[in-house]
């Protein structure tokens, strides 16, 4: 048998429990907390929480060619609106380094 302490909020000390008393305890508070069933309501709320929730993302790719880089960026457009959702790598970005490129006089078209 093993001895365990526990602590009781009137006294402060600790008291040895046999293990059998502990496991006792434990299924009559085990009995006292039984849960309830959920109500009808409650469960529809839930149910169309997670429906919602399992609703896709209405959402097509584009591959679109960056004229003066001669390189491509994907766009993610929204299938009602066709508004564009996001960009990757970033179109303003693109055009910024364009730019860079072209002051820098990097940009070479013919070999040598």
């Amino acid at each position: 048998m093993e001895l365990q302490s526990i602590s009781s909020p009137a006294f402060q000390k600790s008291e040895p429990l046999l293990k059998s008393q502990n496991k006792q305890d434990q299924t009559s508070q085990a009995e006292v907390s039984v849960p309830t069933k959920p109500t009808k309501e409650t469960l529809e709320k839930v149910i169309d929480a997670m429906n919602d929730m399992l609703i896709p993302a209405h959402t097509s790719t584009k591959f679109v060619l960056h004229e003066k880089l001669n390189d491509y960026y994907v766009q993610i457009l929204d299938e009602v609106t066709k508004d564009v959702v996001k960009e990757i790598p970033n179109k303003k970005f693109l055009d910024m380094y364009a730019e860079m490129i072209d002051f820098m006089g990097i940009f070479v078209d013919k070999k040598i």
